[in-house]
């Protein structure tokens, strides 16, 4: 049961180690002071015991040699902590260092992981992965280099000095120390795969939430409260459980250790003490000193078993950061680039399914001539935005193949192929900055006066004058308070300004007043003449003036024609224009 945890565990390890190898020099310091600071706290309780010493006869203290030895002590402490502040600037800077190197590249694998994973897996999660794991790994991973560097060195300095002071209370207390070690060992084997769970049910409870706070309004509207609750409180009890489980076994590390430890140093003491009466080479500041050596000698193996305890959460919590970055991207890109383009389309033999054992676009062939105004409808669920996705090359196809101009989007560049479409969606996305430099997006280097050309063509300008700083106000995220509508013509707006060889509008005017959607459909007839249009739509009023109306179902193209041919033939297109206007 536990080998598989501790595979994928020393998997991990050796890849944190990697990480952390590149800051290796920073290492090198903090563990060069870690020794330095080892050896001024063993120096300290031999000090003492001198001290001692010059005091245990009556009337014999030689208060001059007791000054010195004072004096050795407080520079031992200065150096202490003069030691200690650097060691964990030094830790600190290589933990931070090493969380923001993992942040990077899990966020620059992100940019680069396909459609299919990120509409596979909650957003919720992801951002727990990035954030939240990587937190906790930070915190293990600082902790580790705090504790145990330290740790070790004083283990290998305190057995130095008892094998120095009594080499007999020395062997005891090594006979002894193994204890600690089964005990840490037992427990760190039974934590990784329960932190492992933790971290994964924490990840689920994070896109719950995401999922419910996104979506309040419908939440509410369906009165879904109750139900949200129920699965929240599901899922919250899980990571109860898990992370009761994680916790106890993790918690008996360190009364159990502490019992051994006291075990041995009541055992030192009486060995000790015997030896002190008996006449052996043992003064009783040298039982003082030992005696401080067995409980600094003791206490690292309770801290190294809080660390493992802790680092076990880490690991776990790596390999999930780790499973993110590892995840394979998307196809590279071809070296070639798409310029000069006309616009023309063609579609061969297209196959496409976003899961194999579900067939979604079989065979599909198209030929769309340069400027043409293709119209794409047909019921929900029927490709039409598949068939976008595969335009836009989202989303590469099985079989088949998807060129502009004639050359295979396959051979170039996705950047070159999509900066040659203009794209108004259904679902608007701004980003938190100003009105003018969200439509500035479209063409970055517009002036300001082609940006209010642009938001004048798109009928934005009115509500964006209405602002509390016009063009200079700043949204919040996604938007903030606009309305559904007013996102969609600033959506609207970017492409008035980019201007580019072909358009997609999935649903562009979906959430605008009639009264603005004619003005909005009007401007959209100038912006199409000349350029390559491709429109999705539910509302079949909206297409007539396309040169062809591809009609989808099931993956297929059924009927294609203009809106008067179709309406002729009284097939499919027909019914679905007629439902939509009867009485």
């Amino acid at each position: 049961m536990q080998r598989k945890p501790s595979r994928a565990e020393k998997g991990t390890l050796r890849k944190v180690l990697r990480l952390v190898g590149r800051c290796r020099w920073l290492i090198l310091l903090s563990a060069l002071f870690a020794l330095v600071s080892a050896a001024l706290t063993l120096a300290i309780p031999r000090l003492v015991g001198e001290a001692i010493d010059l005091t245990a006869g009556a009337g014999q203290v030689d208060f001059s040699a007791l000054g010195g030895v004072f004096f050795r002590i407080a520079a031992c402490a200065l150096g202490l902590f003069l030691s200690g502040w650097l060691m964990n600037a030094l830790n600190n800077r290589v933990a931070y260092q090493t969380v923001r190197a993992l942040r990077e590249q899990a966020f620059e694998r992100i940019e680069r992981l396909p459609l299919s994973y990120l509409d596979a897996h909650p957003v919720g999660e992801t951002v727990s992965r990035v954030i939240t794991d990587v937190d906790q790994f930070a915190d293990g991973l600082l902790l580790g280099f705090s504790q145990l560097f330290t740790g070790v060195v004083t283990i290998a300095g305190t057995l130095v000095f008892m094998l120095l002071t009594e080499w007999r209370i020395a062997l005891l207390v090594v006979l002894l120390t193994p204890l600690s070690l089964f005990i840490a060992r037992f427990i760190s084997r039974r934590t990784y795969s329960m932190f492992k769970k933790q971290s994964e049910v924490r990840a689920e409870q994070t896109a719950l939430i995401d999922e419910m706070i996104g979506s309040a309004g419908v939440v509410r509207a369906f009165s879904y409260e109750e139900r949200a609750q129920k699965r929240f409180d599901a899922v919250n009890d899980r990571l109860a459980a898990y992370s009761l489980k994680a916790i106890f076994f993790s918690s008996l590390t360190n009364p159990t250790t502490r019992f051994v430890n006291s075990v041995i140093y009541a055992a030192v003491a009486l060995v000790g003490g015997l030896f002190c009466i008996g006449g052996a080479a043992l003064t009783v500041g040298g039982l003082a000193s030992l005696l401080s050596y067995v409980s600094h000698y003791t206490k690292p193996f309770n801290e190294i078993s809080g660390v493992i305890a802790e680092f076990q959460n880490a690991l776990a919590c790596a390999s999930r950061i780790f499973s993110l970055i590892e995840e394979p991207t998307e196809t590279p890109d071809a070296p070639g680039e798409l310029s000069g383009v006309s616009g023309g389309v063609t579609l061969d033999g297209v196959c496409f399914s976003y899961d194999k054992e579900k067939k979604l676009i079989e065979d599909l062939t198209l030929h769309v001539g340069a400027g043409q105004r293709i119209a794409i409808v047909g019921p929900t669920g029927c490709g039409k935005t598949t068939l976008i996705n595969l335009l836009m090359r989202f989303y590469d196809v099985d079989a088949g193949a998807v060129a502009v101009d004639e050359r295979d989007v396959r051979e170039v560049t996705r950047h070159s192929l999509r900066r040659h479409y203009g794209m108004v969606l259904q679902e608007t996305w701004l980003k938190g900055t100003t009105v003018r430099e969200n439509i500035r997006m479209g063409r970055p280097g517009a002036s300001d006066e082609e940006v209010v050309a642009a938001a004048k063509a798109s009928h934005a300008h009115a509500f964006i004058l209405r602002l509390e700083k016009g063009y200079d106000t700043v949204l919040a995220e996604d938007g903030g308070s606009l309305s559904q509508g007013q996102k969609q013509l600033l959506c609207i707006a970017r492409v008035m300004l980019c201007l580019p060889p072909m358009l997609i509008l999935d649903e562009a005017t979906s959430s605008i007043d009639t009264r603005t959607e004619k003005k909005i459909q009007e401007a959209f007839e100038r912006l199409m003449r000349g350029r390559t249009s491709f429109i999705v739509a539910h509302r079949l009023s909206t297409v007539r003036s396309a040169d062809r109306i591809l009609v989808m179902n099931g993956g297929r193209i059924v009927e294609q024609g203009t809106h008067g041919e179709l309406l002729a033939r009284g097939g499919f297109y027909a019914s679905l224009y007629h439902s939509q206007f009867a009485h």
